[in-house]
């Protein structure tokens, strides 16, 4: 079995909150969202048996306690992910995955087989806009996507999961809906880079986060992730 791979990171302090980690990025995705900070692999072949893989997640296990997969879109691989997953676990690792939510199967698959311990889902609209915006149709995937993660989450069968929220000068009101529609899960607003636009600045998006009233991670460039409590709340820089 192969993985068309897009990339190892043998050490990362900031793909898992409190953790150290390993990231390995899979090669290719559906959706081409113009502000993707990994363009670069979204198309294009570099395929490597599955066990060389697991050997780069190997040289790495002194320092790490997880590993992250993510991309391009890690779950649009389901056999490969799947089987990287399993030895991830058999080598003691923590497992999380980055993804859009297009290939909700794959995260059943993982969830049910007990593969994976933290799930971050990128929402990138309100469900209306979403298949104009990324001119695929996948809303109601990722619709079942996050229905199937909420269900898991709250039963205490997918340990951690939070919903991203990535947030551009101009679509500051998706943020309400979108977090409506996370309900209870832990959500992260995220800073979008995009080309000459003005990237929002911490402070715009903790008077974003104000409109919420509720805890919520903000992560930006200068500042790194940030706790942010809410309302009247503080600010709190995150353990690494």
């Amino acid at each position: 079995m192969k993985v068309n791979f897009g990339g190892f990171v043998p050490l990362s302090t900031v793909d898992w909150r409190g953790r150290a980690v390993c990231t390995v990025f899979f090669r290719g995705c559906p959706v081409r969202c113009t502000y993707c900070h990994n363009a670069g692999i979204l198309t294009g072949e570099d395929f490597r048996p599955v066990e060389e893989i697991a050997g780069m997640i190997r040289s790495s296990l002194l320092l790490i306690s997880g590993v992250i997969f993510s991309g391009g879109e890690p779950t649009m691989q389901k056999d490969a992910l799947v089987a990287l997953a399993g030895n991830a676990k058999k080598m003691g690792l923590l497992v999380g995955v980055q993804t859009n939510g297009v290939f909700p199967g794959t995260l059943e698959t993982l969830i049910s087989e007990k593969l994976v311990d933290k799930v971050a889902l990128d929402i990138k609209a309100r469900w209306e806009r979403y298949n104009n915006l990324l001119n695929v149709p996948c809303v109601d995937k990722i619709r079942e996507s996050l229905s199937i993660c909420k269900e898991n989450y709250k039963s205490g069968n997918l340990p951690e999961f939070e919903v991203v929220v990535t947030l551009f000068r101009g679509y500051e009101d998706e943020v309400t809906y979108i977090a409506r529609e996370a309900g209870e899960v832990p959500l992260v607003l995220q800073q979008g880079v995009q080309g000459a636009i003005a990237p929002l600045t911490a402070e715009e998006m903790k008077k974003i986060a104000d409109r919420l009233s509720r805890p919520v991670m903000i992560r930006t460039r200068e500042g790194g992730e940030i706790a942010y409590e809410g309302t009247g709340g503080r600010w709190i820089p995150c353990e690494r």
